[in-house]
Formats: structure tokens, C-alpha cells, sequence
């Protein structure tokens, strides 16, 4: 189970160097431009090309595999529109990484359908939004519902999809589902910080738990060619 890690490792190079050049930089949030936007995307891009390099052949074989990319292309949007977010963009950045919520949780699948994870995914979901509600007004009322809906079923089909007790897990399955937490974390985060409170080092709680989220998720992309490696040598 270690040995797809090594062989993963140096195509995510680029990705490790590209957050390190975001966090070197710190631009300030509050000159948005085009510069700061492509710094802030260029790990996710770099997340494109490491899905790329395992080949078209591969991305035309696993439909998980391309809603996973074109959940980083939408994710990519995203990260432009929130830089510009003072200026009215925060809905259309919520609007694409809803989209990317959808795709993701396509790409996870309906099996196995695990209801415990269900139950515990919505009791946090409903939590969350409880600790929200008195916060919000106008229309980000029913936008940050549907929003927590969309992320908590995401997670909950990442989560169900780990097997620990049946032993069934793989290291792809535990990268979904590390993934899945903690871009639910990053995204709480921003939730408290823009809605409740401002949250001491948001920034880079933020974007240290969603570069790694988006890391791990576009790892989890690549399970399905070692199972079809597998499958060939049986």
C-alpha cells in the first residue's frame, strides 16, 4: 500500500513547489489582480497536470478520474472569484466549488452506502449551520445551507467509502476521506471568518487545509489504475 505513494511522489513536485511559492509570497488579500490569482490557482493547476501525466488513455478508461479534474478546474474558478471577492464575487466562488462538490461526490460513487457515516455527516452539517444561521441574512440564508448540504454529502460519500472495519481500505480510500475532512475544515473556517468572527491565522488555515484537501482528493483520482494493475497480473 506504500508502494504507489513512491511512485506518485515526484509527479506532485510541481504541486509541493507551487504552495510553497503561494505561502513564500503572502500577497495581500486586499490588492486583488491577476498576479495573485494565478499564485493563488497555480498549486491547482499543478493538481491538473499530475492527473494529465498519468495519461489520456488513463482520464478516457476512469470517469472517477475525470470528474476529479474537472472538479479542480471548477475549484480553480473558484479560487479567481474569491479573490475577488470584495468586489461581489463570493457567490460565484461559492457556485463553482459547489460544482466541484457535485463532481467530487460523483466520482466517490453511491457504494458502499454506509448510513452511520450518513448520520454523523449530517449532525455535524446540521451543527454547523445552527452555529451560522443567527449570522447570515439576505440570500446567503438558503446559499450557505444548500452549500453545507452539497460539502457534507461529499464527505459523507468519501468517509463511506473508507472500509477500516472490513479491512477493505486502500491508501487511495484514506486520501479521499482525509480530503473530504479537511476541505470541510477549510471551508468552515472561511464560513466563521466572513459570517461569525474573525478567526486567528484564517488565511493560512484556509489555504494549508484546502491545498492538501485538493492534494490528497487528486490522489485518491489514481486508485483505479493500480486496482486495473492489480486486476491484469490476477
Amino acid at each position: 500500500k506504500v508502494t504507489p505513494v513512491k511512485s506518485e511522489g515526484p509527479k506532485l513536485v510541481p504541486f509541493f513547489k507551487a504552495t510553497c511559492v503561494y505561502f513564500v509570497l503572502w500577497l495581500p488579500t486586499s490588492s486583488p489582480s491577476w498576479f495573485s490569482a494565478l499564485i493563488k490557482c497555480l498549486p491547482i493547476f499543478c493538481l491538473w497536470v499530475f492527473l494529465l501525466a498519468h495519461g489520456f488513455s488513463f482520464l478516457e478508461a476512469h470517469s472517477s478520474a475525470r470528474k476529479i479534474l474537472a472538479g479542480l478546474i471548477f475549484s480553480a474558478l473558484g479560487d479567481a472569484f474569491l479573490i475577488w471577492q470584495e468586489q461581489g464575487y463570493f457567490v460565484h466562488g461559492l457556485l463553482m466549488f459547489a460544482i466541484t462538490h457535485i463532481l467530487y461526490s460523483s466520482a466517490f460513487g453511491m457504494k458502499p452506502l454506509n448510513v452511520c457515516a450518513g448520520l454523523v455527516i449530517t449532525g455535524v452539517s446540521s451543527l454547523s449551520y445552527i452555529l451560522l444561521y443567527p449570522y447570515l441574512s439576505g440570500p446567503f440564508t438558503y446559499l450557505v445551507a444548500v452549500y453545507i448540504g452539497l460539502i457534507g454529502f461529499m464527505g459523507w460519500r468519501a468517509i463511506a467509502g473508507l472500509q477500516l472495519a472490513n479491512d477493505l481500505w486502500t491508501w487511495t480510500k484514506l486520501s479521499a476521506c482525509l480530503g473530504a475532512v479537511l476541505f470541510m475544515v477549510s471551508d468552515l473556517t472561511i464560513a466563521v471568518n466572513k459570517f461569525c468572527f474573525p478567526v486567528p491565522h484564517s488565511r493560512a488555515i484556509i489555504m494549508a487545509t484546502y491545498y492538501a484537501a485538493q492534494m490528497l482528493i487528486a490522489l485518491s483520482a489514481v486508485e483505479c489504475q493500480d486496482v486495473e494493475v492489480a486486476r491484469k497480473r490476477t
